[in-house]
């Protein structure tokens, strides 16, 4: 981020657009970029700051104009306005921001999901995860924080099956899943809502009612000698979209059509409704809108509650520390620390995902 804004001060820009501009950095190195962003604007340049973390909009801006559906919906002074009056504006209702109270607190005396000293390689074949273990008890949700490309994406492929691991093992409640095999994670019981939605948890090009059959196609429910019932197949799905409020103007409509919120839907719809027994969830809010983001977390508190493990991996800090029971830290691809969310330090937080060691975090 500091070389793309010394680019565009050596042109001589006076204004600066930024989109999204911390999605890669720890939370110190927000502040840090805030402070020149504040310099910049004290030296008589404009900043447009767009992004849908309202506490760093607070944070750095001094005005702010809403839009929702790609309309303006108002502007205010930064001064004169709350993160709860901008996500009003946003989704046209009130929204809560407090941390999640849970209905039924997680069981850790049952491990659902056990990663034991597991090794992969990323898509060049380089190491990418280095001797990584965890556990997930029955209804908790751990958080995984840490800044994007430090191993977190290939972590949810390895415990899906979507990757093969070069060393260790995982198990489900004692099962063990086979390395590299997708099937069977679905077999044991995983549920898998990847961070790329569209290219990798869904058939873009593909109606609503077919994502849907995806995980249960080989079931007796929609096939039969092979054949898919199509009948089975469209019941299923109408009843998944109700369940789930998906927004569509019918289950054929290819899923590309709706709106990110309603396409999150779908593939949670699809991954629910296999009653797993653990859930990798892996940036589950990104892009979406607050009234989508706050449908979205609903869903995965009420599937701790139901007693599904969830493993939450997600770069926003915030949304880790008001959802998750314990916070694991990954840098380099491997985890480097790890707290109970409750009363977790933000700044030590942020700083072991920036690299510093446990005990320089917490001098």
């Amino acid at each position: 981020q500091r070389v793309e804004i010394l680019k565009v001060l050596y042109r001589g820009a006076k204004v600066l657009i930024l989109d999204e501009p911390t999605a890669v950095l720890t939370p110190v190195e927000a502040r840090s970029l805030f402070a020149t962003l504040r310099a910049m604007a004290a030296e008589g340049r404009s900043v447009i700051f767009i992004s849908h973390k309202l506490g760093e909009v607070m944070a750095v801006s001094d005005r702010v104009t809403v839009l929702r559906g790609g309309r303006t919906v108002g502007t205010v002074d930064t001064s004169e306005t709350s993160t709860r009056g901008l996500a009003s504006m946003m989704v046209g209702r009130s929204v809560e921001f407090e941390r999640v109270v849970r209905e039924n607190p997680a069981d850790t005396s049952v491990t659902v999901l056990r990663v034991e000293a597991v090794s992969a390689n990323d898509d060049r074949g380089r190491a990418s995860l280095h001797d990584v273990s965890l556990t997930v008890g029955r209804g908790e949700i751990v958080g995984v924080a840490g800044v994007a490309g430090n191993g977190q994406r290939e972590l949810a492929e390895v415990i899906s099956g979507m990757r093969a691991s070069t060393a260790g093992r995982i198990t489900v409640q004692e099962d063990l899943v086979k390395s590299g095999k997708a099937r069977s994670a679905i077999a044991r019981g995983i549920a898998h809502v990847p961070e790329d939605r569209l290219h990798t948890g869904l058939a873009a090009s593909h109606s609503v009612e077919d994502n849907l059959a995806l995980k249960n196609y080989r079931t007796s429910q929609i096939s039969k000698f092979r054949l898919l019932k199509r009948g089975a197949i469209r019941h299923q799905a109408s009843t998944l979209v109700e369940r789930y409020d998906v927004k569509t103007p019918n289950t054929t409509t290819p899923v590309r059509l709706l709106s990110g919120g309603n396409v999150q839907k779908v593939l949670l719809a699809r991954e629910f409704s296999a009653l797993p027994k653990v859930l990798i969830a892996a940036s589950p809010t990104r892009g979406l809108d607050v009234g989508a983001i706050e449908a979205v977390r609903e869903r995965l508190v009420a599937a701790a509650n139901e007693g599904v493990g969830v493993l939450l991996i997600s770069e926003d800090l915030d949304e880790i520390m008001s959802l998750a029971d314990r916070i694991l830290v990954m840098y380099e691809g491997r985890i480097v620390d790890d707290v109970p969310a409750d009363g977790a330090d933000r700044e030590r937080i942020g700083l072991t995902m920036g690299g510093s060691s446990t005990k320089e975090a917490t001098q």
